[in-house]
């Protein structure tokens, strides 16, 4: 997958999270972009390391799920650092 395409997947999967995720997301989108990229490169590390399933092609579902999935666990560990340090936007 390309650098472009890999940019795109992580904003769309970080947006995708923060709509699954509950409670207000203060973050820029900016933010969401930089949090959904490292959530799509943690899915494809989980995805290889548990079912051998990398973050191959762009219009894969299994590629959107693991990238999704990884933007919600890496926004769910954002917030609640940020909430527990007392931070607000």
């Amino acid at each position: 997958m390309g650098f472009i395409a890999f940019i795109v997947l992580g904003l769309l999967a970080g947006l995708i999270a923060r709509a699954i995720l509950p409670g207000k997301q203060t973050g820029s989108i900016l933010m969401t972009i930089l949090l959904g990229i490292v959530g799509a490169l943690l899915g494809g590390w989980l995805g290889s390391v548990l079912f051998s399933a990398p973050l191959e092609e762009f219009f894969s579902i299994q590629t959107w799920l693991l990238a999704i999935v990884g933007s919600v666990i890496v926004l769910g560990i954002y917030g609640a650092v940020r909430g527990r340090n007392g931070r607000t936007a």
